[in-house]
């Protein structure tokens, strides 16, 4: 009995034993399948939060600028270069050695005063030989003269024929003329003399002396390189050349005054006064050259001096047009032209296409393409397109054209 019994209770045992492990099994497989749902639902929300900042940080951040309407006028600053009203490198006539030298840089001279003296032996022998030439010339003319007359004489006596007599009568032209060429040679050569006193063109200063006792110096400018004896400048009143660009050379006329200013004397403004202008534009820079003068009696100024010259501009609007200026950093130059990037009510760019009026360096004068209420984005990135949203952070009017001054 006890052998069937015991038989029976483990039986029993085990079936129970195998649906708790089938239980434990579910149990665990149900645990297992929460924690892999639980780890992908974590997943995706991370990553609808990564492809959500992401997408928020792709959207660019821009500044607005409000278009100002023109005041139609504007400072124009272009650098200038001053120059001497006469500048003349001064260079021997005639060879020889430097005598003497009687005016250092600075020295104000008259015109005709002595600024160095030249012996020119070579030329002093050929003077000597020339006015032999020109004594044994006389000689021979005044020998072919009495031979003439005697001739003629003879020949109204019918002692000699009238053949021979012009004979003696053409060697008389002949030697006048030979007199004639001695005597120019003689001139010539007086006048090359002369040459060998170095004296000032005009008034003026002298810039430059490159000579000293001594010095060899040869006629002319090409005979030697660096072969100038002087630089003489009048400078009680100045040239003053600036470039102006195309764009404003339709409001630059004779007459205009300006005012410039030279680094030696800051905060001190001259004027000056357009005296004429090249009417051509360069090939090169696009820019009209245009000539000013500077009275400089009390020569402040001197030749060479770099100058920052302001031209007051007038308006040109057109009747009926308004004239927006916007900062030239809120223009796009692509391939479609000129452009600028207007934020709608939804943030979203819309590129216009403008036309611009002047360029005023910092601000740009715009002729048509956008409206005075426009929201302009100023500095925008390169790879703005249409259509594109953005966040707007700041928004500023546009600087005025009498605000900053037309630098070029």
């Amino acid at each position: 009995m006890r052998d069937q019994s015991t038989a029976i209770g483990v039986g029993a045992a085990a079936p129970r034993t195998g649906r708790n492990l089938r239980l434990a099994a579910i149990i665990a497989g149900s645990v297992a399948a929460v924690v892999v749902a639980a780890g992908l639902i974590s997943r995706a929300h991370d990553a609808s939060l990564v492809k959500s900042w992401t997408s928020a940080q792709a959207i660019p951040t821009v500044s607005l600028v409000t278009p100002t309407t023109s005041s139609g006028g504007a400072s124009l600053v272009l650098p200038g270069a001053l120059q001497a009203f006469y500048n003349a490198p001064i260079y021997a006539r005639v060879p020889g050695y430097v005598h003497g030298w009687y005016a250092d840089i600075g020295a104000h001279v008259r015109a005709g005063q002595n600024l160095a003296t030249i012996d020119t032996p070579e030329l002093d022998q050929q003077l000597v030989q020339a006015r032999a030439d020109l004594a044994s010339a006389q000689a021979n003319m005044q020998l072919a003269r009495i031979t003439a007359d005697r001739w003629s004489k003879m020949l109204a006596q019918d002692a000699v024929s009238k053949q021979e007599s012009d004979e003696k009568t053409g060697d008389l032209a002949t030697k006048t003329a030979q007199v004639n060429a001695a005597r120019a040679n003689v001139d010539r050569l007086l006048a090359l003399k002369a040459f060998a006193r170095i004296v000032a063109p005009f008034d003026g200063v002298v810039t430059a002396r490159k000579i000293d006792i001594g010095t060899l110096v040869n006629a002319g400018a090409a005979a030697a390189p660096n072969s100038e004896l002087f630089d003489v400048a009048k400078i009680d009143q100045l040239r003053l050349y600036v470039h102006v660009p195309q764009s404003y050379s339709s409001q630059i006329h004779s007459g205009m005054t300006a005012e410039l200013t030279v680094p030696e004397y800051p905060g001190r403004t001259f004027r000056a006064r357009l005296d004429t202008t090249a009417n051509s534009i360069s090939n090169n820079s696009g820019t009209l050259l245009v000539e000013l003068m500077v009275d400089n009696h009390d020569q402040l100024l001197k030749d060479g001096d770099y100058a920052q010259v302001k031209f007051t501009l007038e308006g040109q609007r057109s009747a009926g047009v308004t004239t927006l200026v916007l900062p030239a950093s809120a223009l796009l130059f692509r391939r479609a032209g000129t452009q600028a990037a207007v934020v709608e009510p939804d943030n979203h760019v819309r590129l216009k296409r403008v036309t611009v009026g002047r360029d005023l360096g910092a601000t740009i004068e715009v002729a048509s393409g956008l409206s005075p209420s426009d929201r302009v984005i100023d500095n925008p990135p390169d790879s703005i397109s249409d259509g594109q949203l953005v966040w707007v952070v700041s928004s500023h009017r546009a600087p005025t054209s009498e605000g900053p001054n037309a630098n070029s």
